[in-house]
């Protein structure tokens, strides 16, 4: 069952084939057989997910099914669950439990989506490889010895093994769509401020945005329709009429324009992922598409920029975790000030640790102007490029990292050059764009994405690109052996 699209799960469950409860049994047998050696999830809700399950059941039963309706779906545990342990990989919140819905939770529940557990992740979001969680790293399914991206590295793992349909996962700076590379699977950021961040544990608040995480461009339609929509407990939550993003499936990729930066293709890309996407824009131009070269010549300081922006977002946002409300809290505190010290650092891991002096730096008295002022003066630059060469292309094409997964472990002492496996994706998140990656190819057994960026609200064209794409294509399709 865990072969079937989404539309396919949908159809068996509406004509009876199926039940709800079977098809989230099926999956908590495989989290069962597989988990322990991934390290995908931090909670597994069996109970939860059967007797949602049950209720999917008689809702279809009862003919008032919707397309999602009886199939399961996977939350990255960035995402506030009512009852559920929600600790965003951090020992901060490991006693955490949510007494609320996120929004994105909200609607899949709306629609009868049985929830089969939370999804391992970089401590609060905070990572590209999902090793700085504290529940230990998650490992890629193509490849044990792997990390599979981050933050959102366990929803990704999740889909690669077959162990859920969908997940959701998060992208501050690429997190949804480098995972998606490195595992194998389809993943999307939508356009900042489509889908509600009510309830997700903030990062960086200007570039937190949810997104789906599935195996194919049409899962993701069918799942962005879900979660997308206005939200008025959200004040970044764009009040505008919700789209169908299933609705330009199918539709003719003739005369696209497609731009390709020069930039994307020099030094520092690894040389069999620069064939593998220009393969894959090859395969999209004989659909109809023809490529025409733009430049976007501020991709360079995007990585300067986002690593003051985030970070400064994030030490005003991680300031709530004092240990006085909720969350960890040190035993024996001597007095305010000593809960306070020791509670967040014993509560906070090293990498969240350096974000949050980073941040706190760069908004402190006499660098604010030289740092955080200029850092955003530059994600003006950055946008305007992405505004000026939409002037001449329809969408732009290009790798979404620089090189295929790397190992566990390898580039833990070399924080510079982790943070550049974001190049090509946080350009992206400055602008507020949204971006899709898709399954491109491989290179020795691990998985590469091809990146593909539109404009302000063009989801549903990206989302059939990909769809096109992969109909002329089965790299969406492969599994690892071991899971199959």
């Amino acid at each position: 069952m865990h072969n079937l699209t989404i539309k396919q799960m949908s159809e068996k469950l509406h004509a009876g084939e199926i039940t709800s409860v079977q098809l989230t049994q099926h999956y908590l047998d495989r989290i069962s057989q597989y988990d322990a050696d991934i390290n995908a999830y931090v909670t597994v809700t069996p109970e939860l997910a059967i007797a949602m399950a049950k209720e999917a059941d008689e809702k279809l039963a009862a003919g008032k099914g919707e397309l999602l309706t009886g199939i399961p779906v996977a939350h990255k545990d960035i995402f506030c669950t009512d009852g559920v342990k929600t600790s965003c990989s951090s020992k901060m919140l490991d006693n955490f439990i949510a007494p609320y819905d996120a929004h994105v939770v909200t609607q899949l529940k709306k629609v009868g989506m049985p929830i089969l557990g939370k999804t391992n992740m970089d401590e609060f979001a905070m990572g590209s490889t999902s090793e700085s969680s504290y529940y230990g790293p998650t490992k890629n399914p193509w490849d044990l010895n792997a990390v599979p991206g981050g933050s959102s590295g366990g929803a990704a793992a999740v889909i690669a093994a077959g162990l859920a349909p969908m997940a959701t996962g998060t992208d501050t700076g690429g997190s949804i769509r480098q995972p998606a590379s490195f595992c194998g699977i389809t993943g999307i950021k939508p356009t900042y401020g489509s889908v509600s961040r009510f309830g997700i544990v903030a990062y960086a608040s200007s570039f937190d945005q949810a997104g789906p995480m599935t195996r194919s461009a049409e899962d993701s339609a069918w799942m962005l329709n879900a979660m997308a929509g206005f939200d008025e407990r959200d004040s970044t939550s764009l009040e505008r009429e919700t789209p169908d993003y299933a609705a330009e499936l199918g539709q003719s990729l003739k005369g696209l324009k497609i731009g390709v930066p020069a930039e994307y293709f020099g030094d520092g890309l690894d040389p069999e992922v620069e064939k593998i996407v220009r393969d894959a824009i090859a395969e999209v131009e004989k659909l109809g598409a023809e490529t025409v070269e733009v430049h976007l010549p501020n991709k360079d300081l995007a990585v300067p920029s986002y690593y003051v922006l985030a970070p400064a977002e994030a030490s005003s946002n991680l300031s709530r975790f004092d240990g006085v409300r909720f969350g960890h809290r040190c035993e024996n505190p001597k007095d305010l000030e000593d809960l306070y010290k020791r509670s967040r650092s014993e509560g906070f891991g090293a990498e969240v640790k350096r974000r949050i002096m980073v941040g706190a730096y760069a908004l402190s008295a006499g660098f604010y102007d030289a740092y955080y002022l200029k850092a955003q003066k530059l994600r003006r630059m950055v946008r305007d490029d992405f505004t000026k060469a939409f002037e001449s292309c329809d969408v732009i094409m290009g790798p979404v990292a620089p090189s295929p997964a790397f190992n566990i472990g390898e580039k833990s002492d070399d924080q510079v050059s982790m943070y550049l496996s974001d190049l090509y994706t946080i350009p992206v998140n400055l602008a507020g764009l949204p971006g899709l990656s898709v399954p491109a190819g491989f290179v020795n057994n691990r998985p590469v994405g091809l990146h593909i960026v539109g404009p302000y609200f063009s989801e549903a064209k990206l989302l059939n690109i990909g769809h096109q794409f992969q109909q002329v294509t089965d790299w969406h399709k492969k599994m690892p052996e071991q899971y199959q």
